[in-house]
């Protein structure tokens, strides 16, 4: 990682209320090189600049962490290279975090990064949010539930509200919000608590994130 692309996660973080120190920069620049070196085997990410990887996966990984309070057990739905769970760990290590994605080749690198930066209260595992073991183990056990682009949002929202506890929030993001996702929105709430969405361009791009918040009711 180049002096110039620490400084663009340093002060990208640092918009974001994170204030990154040294060895949490040593995990990003690992977590980075590990990344790129998996993807030379495996199709982990189309994103494969250095550069792009801190702005569209890192950055924007962290780009939830003001709605999440640090002692909040966490799942991250669908998350493929450890995106957005990882990063947030990363950034705040007392976060409870739990991974699940259905491909096999996503969970073994999520358990080689977890494993090769030491991190711990994470763990990962291969299935599927609607396998009947898994809404069993964890129903009811988690503070918050987040997914990138996961799936379309009524599947995600219906997936995820088992496994939160009451008063849980979920958080979808998503690239710009279309309309119908924004009427949606507002019109579910026999389930849910529509509590607003934030929009934001990625600190050094024009890249647009929608954040979408629902808390269970």
């Amino acid at each position: 990682m180049t002096s110039q692309d620490v400084t663009i996660l340093v002060q990208g973080a640092k918009s974001f209320g994170i204030l990154l120190e040294k060895k949490d920069i040593d995990l990003f620049a690992l977590y980075l090189d590990e990344l790129l070196k998996w993807n030379q085997r495996i199709n982990l990410t189309a994103i494969r600049s250095e550069r792009g990887v801190i702005i569209k996966h890192f950055l924007d990984s962290l780009s939830v962490h003001p709605y999440l309070s640090k002692d909040f057990h966490l799942l991250d739905m669908g998350s493929g290279a450890g995106f957005p769970g990882i990063p947030l760990k990363i950034a705040q290590p007392s976060l409870r975090v739990a991974l699940i994605d259905s491909v096999r080749k996503k969970v073994d690198f999520q358990k080689h990064i977890i494993r090769t930066l030491g991190l711990k209260g994470i763990g990962t595992v291969q299935g599927r949010a609607q396998d009947r073991g898994l809404m069993e183990q964890w129903a009811g056990g988690f503070d918050a539930l987040i997914s990138r682009a996961f799936s379309d949002l009524p599947t995600f929202l219906a997936l995820g509200y088992p496994f939160l506890k009451k008063g849980g929030i979920m958080l979808a993001m998503r690239g710009e919000a279309r309309d119908e996702e924004t009427r949606l929105s507002d019109a579910d709430g026999v389930r849910y608590r529509f509590r607003g969405k934030d929009h934001l361009i990625l600190p050094f791009s024009d890249f647009k994130r929608t954040i979408l918040l629902f808390e269970k009711k």
